[in-house]
Parts: structure tokens; sequence; C-alpha cells
């Protein structure tokens, strides 16, 4: 019988403390708990710390061009923050912020209203009575290690959750935590069918001080 030919791409909803690679590490799972497909691999990575959207093929071109800077692909994460962003700090984000390893590219960056569309994290995140929380929307075109972490650290709002919502033309629409689902793409990497938005996706309301 020939070999499976595994699918060009798939997008994976990566849950907190599951690893971007195929084995265990520690504490750490890895994807294998999750999906049992013959060579495809990460297109990118995304700490085991944080979840949402993974994106992994078996073709080197279209893995180069998802995770590779130089294409500029867009990430966006919805960020729950500890503390109450203000106009000058959502300002400064999207302005850039200096991080140790040099200034960051100018992004994009709205105070969700609403929380996102999602389930509760497992285990639940750390919250101090007496300081609030909110969920931004952040879109960067870098992959520095632990970079949103740094950039809302930086202008005084520490993460306590963060979410991959999309990378480029693909979102986690429609996927549950631990599931993931094949995608159809053309030559250029593009997806032949673009899923709908819904709430997963982009928030009804977003504001922009």
């Amino acid at each position: 019988m020939p070999t499976p030919v595994p699918p060009r791409l798939i997008r994976f909803h990566k849950p907190y403390g599951v690893l971007s690679q195929f084995t265990d590490e520690g504490r750490w799972r890895g994807l294998k708990s999750f999906i049992d497909l013959p060579g495809v691999h990460a297109a990118g990575r995304l700490d085991a710390d944080s979840e949402g959207l993974l994106l992994l093929t078996g073709d080197g071109a279209l893995q180069a061009r998802i995770a590779d800077p130089r294409f500029k692909m867009e990430k966006t994460y919805w960020v729950q923050v500890e503390g109450e962003p203000t106009a000058a700090a959502l300002q400064a984000l999207r302005d850039g912020v200096v991080l140790n390893d040099g200034p960051t590219r100018p992004a994009r960056a709205a105070l969700l209203d609403a929380p996102p569309d999602l389930p509760a994290r497992d285990p639940p995140i750390r919250v101090r009575q007496r300081i609030p929380t909110a969920w931004i929307a952040l879109s960067i075109r870098e992959g520095r290690n632990r970079q949103v972490r740094r950039m809302t650290a930086a202008v005084g709002l520490p993460t306590l959750r963060l979410v991959r919502a999309s990378v480029g033309p693909y979102t986690l629409d429609g996927l549950a935590p631990g599931c993931w689902q094949a995608v159809d793409v053309a030559d250029g990497g593009e997806p032949l069918h673009r899923p709908p938005h819904s709430r997963l996706m982009l928030p009804r309301r977003t504001r922009s001080p």
C-alpha cells in the first residue's frame, strides 16, 4: 500500500502545557498526545505556557514562509494582562518598546471590551484580588523569544494568559483546545477557502483609545 500523504497544512489549537514538538520534555507534553500524523512539523513555535494557533506542515517551503520573519506574516495574540492598560501603554506597544535585545517593530494594539470567547485555562491563571485584569489584542510581525510577554511587561502590564489567535490568514476559528484540522492551501501558501470570522477569531467590539 502506498504511504499516506500528510495534509499540506494543519492548524492546531495548542493547549497550555504542550510543547511545539512531538516529544515530551519534563513536565510538558509533546504534540504526539494530540496529532498522529507522520511527516509534519511545527511552522514556528509557541511556548509551552502559551495557548492557541500552531500551524504544522510537511512542506519545507511553506514552513519557511510561515515561520521566517523575513516574510513578515502577522501574528495576532489575545493577551490577558494584570492591570488596566492606559492609552499611553497601548501607544507604546504600537510604536515599539525597547527590550534587552533591541527595540521592537511597530505593532497593532487594542483594548478588548470583552474577553475572547475561550474556555477557561487549565490550570487557571493566578489572580490577585485587588488588582484588575484586562484583555488586549496585539499583532506583531516578529518572532523573538517570549516577545509578547516582554513587550507587555515593558509597559507595566505583566502577561497572565497568552493565546495566539491567528498567523497570517489562518485563525483559531472553530477549533477547540487539543483539536486540529487540515487546511487546503494554494501554491502561494494562502488558504483556498477562508473560514468566516466569528467571535472566536474577532471579538465583536474592540476599542482603541
